[in-house]
């Protein structure tokens, strides 16, 4: 089979292109800190339930720690336990979570909180809730036919706030 140079050419350009891609991704990827959760906590994802501090979901106040209070969440199908949680504002919190089933997301809309959950893994996240308001959470990795449906509420309330309804 006989090339006419420029095929040879275009070949040539194409075949460089397309190794220049791969490479500039590769090393995007793996310098750039796209990897597989590196935390040193994993779990029996099919025993979530019975593993401390996953058996007691919600929020705890903490002592003798660098943050004020720990949120303790547990993802499944198309839902997080607790539904609802409500924190006192300018609290240290660290959020701690995983998941029983599939990935899923952990994104508090309007805020720096943004976590992904996989299965057998404990992901952690610290932050200082400053802000008053009721904030949305939202699963952000599709995990099923209900992803849709799979929110909760996060509530920032200012504790030295009066009430007007009394």
């Amino acid at each position: 089979m006989h090339l006419h140079k420029y095929e040879k050419w275009w070949l040539v350009f194409g075949t460089g292109t397309l190794i220049a891609f791969l490479v500039i991704l590769g090393i995007g990827a793996f310098h750039s800190g796209s990897h597989p959760n590196d935390t040193k906590w994993t779990i029996d994802y099919e025993r979530v339930d019975d593993i401390a501090p996953f058996n007691n979901p919600g929020v705890h106040k903490v002592e003798g720690k660098d943050w004020d209070y720990e949120v303790v969440l547990v993802a499944s199908a198309f839902n997080y336990n607790p539904m609802e949680i409500e924190l006192p504002l300018d609290a240290k919190v660290k959020f701690i979570a995983t998941t029983k089933d599939v990935i899923h997301g952990f994104q508090v809309a309007g805020t720096n909180i943004n976590m992904m959950l996989e299965p057998g893994y404990v992901s952690e996240y610290t932050t200082v809730v400053n802000k008053t308001g009721e904030y949305l959470v939202v699963c952000n990795e599709y995990c099923g036919t209900g992803h849709a449906f799979m929110y909760s509420t996060l509530k920032v309330v200012d504790p030295n706030a009066t009430n007007d309804s009394e």
